[in-house]
């Protein structure tokens, strides 16, 4: 791949959706359907791929339309399940870290340091409890056989340590810190495209905006949002991996959801952040709100885990009470609390928790969304639908090879063992090779070994490298490359997923017009 090209085969394209929906739904027998296009869709299409299947993957919308884009952007360790004894869980989470990290996408997941400021409000008991676990995440990083190199030991902080690297905390009473790490992504959404981006160039056809209407065990009826075109798309095996929805697509999957709530600050807010932050919740053992510096001019304040009822929507909302909930939490530890009108932006996601009893068998009370276990399932109807359900995103890898193993051996499908613990992401290469690219180290965080090509863009065009938001770093060329390789098809798919300018609605406002622009001029030059 030369300095100004995509990756050979990976570029989604309007007219390529086109072509491959015709070809998909023109009588042909798929050797698998994947319904959904989150990081277990994406992943399942990735997978099936790589094993020499032919896929076919669909989604109502985009990709990483759903809980996809909205998680804390952190690649978990685990450390969280050893609390609950969910020693497996644990233990698949530090793998599946391992994995990104070391040899799938370590342009897009790198260590991220936390500091737990030692405040009045944290005793020494439970600060010992915290140091505890802190080590035992260590533990079980070496179990994983993730190098120290790339993941350092947690250590103590003195207070004046502590400050520096997070000088917004307050002084009085801070007794110290402790210093942990753990995996970040630099975007959830961006590691989708990848996803789908590199089954794209397995043969996948990778098509957006495709709506099913109807599932089976042996295909779909689907219709084309774009058009309102429908018709049916056959295949020898079917994953259903639409997360929450999972449920109104096969009978008998009971999902209970649980809403993830983040807040958006402007960077300048909390000051510079060498680190993010943990801050222990009150009255809570295990559980923290995550201050997440994202190095694009904002920090992100998260989460809650609250069950959520009724109909599941496409979007969610932020509710006040979380709002509140969290400002609370991140002001007791801040020399100047955050006001409400300084939250310029907020997002919620729907965790897809397998409800497998809906209470906790005593006295009829709901268990706690919180309390429910993160283990994935993978369940097969009566007609012989997969559904993956449950999971996270940091094993998005391991949820999609055992879907497509569920699926091959459920259907009698020959297929290849699962490659993809070692097959690297587009974009991916060694650090060394990484750090020697002609490109922004942004871009390289961003794109990997594309970031040259988005660069070489810009500098052909100076027009291009312009930001498109004053003190946002997003340039005018990285809206022209997600038009012509990563599948956008709108403003919405521009500025809410290839990029998280929407994230705030007064900056989506300003840059609408100009993804509007971007988009009707690669759409003329496209033209034959």
């Amino acid at each position: 791949m030369s300095h100004t090209e995509a990756a050979p085969g990976s570029s989604l394209t309007a007219r390529r959706r086109s072509r491959e929906l015709a070809e998909a739904a023109d009588g042909r027998v798929a050797d698998v359907l994947v319904v959904g296009l989150g990081a277990t869709g994406a992943g399942a299409a990735l997978d099936a791929a790589a094993r020499g299947l032919n896929v076919v993957a669909v989604d109502a919308h985009d990709l990483a339309f759903g809980t996809s884009r909205w998680s804390s952007k952190l690649i978990h360790g685990g450390l969280r399940y050893l609390a609950s004894a969910q020693f497996d869980v644990a233990h698949e989470s530090a793998v599946e870290r391992g994995v990104l990290m070391t040899r799938t996408a370590p342009h897009l997941v790198a260590a991220e340091p936390f500091v737990l400021p030692l405040t009045p409000f944290v005793s020494r008991a439970q600060a010992s409890l915290a140091w505890a676990g802190f080590r035992a995440g260590d533990v079980l990083r070496l179990a994983a056989r993730t190098p120290r190199q790339v993941l350092p030991a947690p250590r103590r902080l003195s207070a004046t340590e502590a400050r520096h690297l997070t000088p917004a905390i307050r002084a009085a009473g801070l007794r110290g810190g402790l210093l942990s790490w753990d995996g970040k992504v630099t975007d959830d959404a961006r590691l989708v495209t990848a996803l789908a981006r590199t089954a794209a160039a397995r043969g996948a056809r990778v098509l957006t905006r495709v709506r099913v209407l109807e599932l089976t065990g042996t295909g779909a009826r689907v219709r084309d949002d774009l058009t309102g075109e429908e018709g049916e798309i056959r295949a020898r095996a079917v994953i259903n991996a639409t997360g929450v929805w999972a449920g109104e697509l096969v009978d008998g999957i009971r999902i209970r959801p649980s809403r993830g709530t983040h807040l958006v600050l402007r960077s300048e807010r909390l000051g510079a952040l060498p680190a993010g932050l943990h801050i222990p919740v009150p009255g809570e053992t295990n559980r923290f709100v995550l201050v997440l510096p994202q190095g694009d001019g904002r920090v992100y304040v998260g989460l809650t885990d609250e069950p959520v009822e009724g109909a599941i929507p496409d979007v969610p909302e932020v509710p006040e009470t979380d709002i509140g909930f969290l400002l609370d939490v991140l002001g007791s530890v801040l020399d100047t609390p955050v006001a409400r009108d300084e939250v310029v932006g907020a997002f919620a996601g729907l965790r897809p928790l397998l409800d497998t009893s809906g209470h906790d068998g005593r006295d009829g009370t709901p268990t706690r969304t919180s309390d429910i276990s993160r283990r994935h399932a993978v369940l097969t109807s009566p007609d012989g639908v997969t559904t993956v359900v449950g999971g996270k995103l940091t094993t998005y890898r391991r949820m999609a090879q055992d879907a497509v193993d569920a699926a091959a051996g459920a259907r009698g499908l020959r297929a290849a063992p699962s490659p993809t613990a070692t097959l690297p992401l587009i974009g991916a290469a060694a650090v060394d090779r990484l750090r020697a690219l002609p490109a922004p180290r942004r871009l390289v965080r961003r794109y990997g070994t594309e970031a040259a090509a988005v660069h070489t863009l810009a500098a052909q065009d100076p027009s291009l490298a312009a930001p498109v938001l004053p003190g946002h770093p997003v340039t005018r060329a990285e809206l022209l490359w997600a038009v012509r390789h990563e599948g956008a098809l709108d403003e919405s798919d521009l500025l809410d997923r290839r990029t998280r300018i929407g994230l705030v609605p007064q900056d989506r406002t300003e840059v609408l017009a100009l993804a509007r622009e971007v988009l009707e001029r690669e759409a003329t030059t496209a033209r034959p």
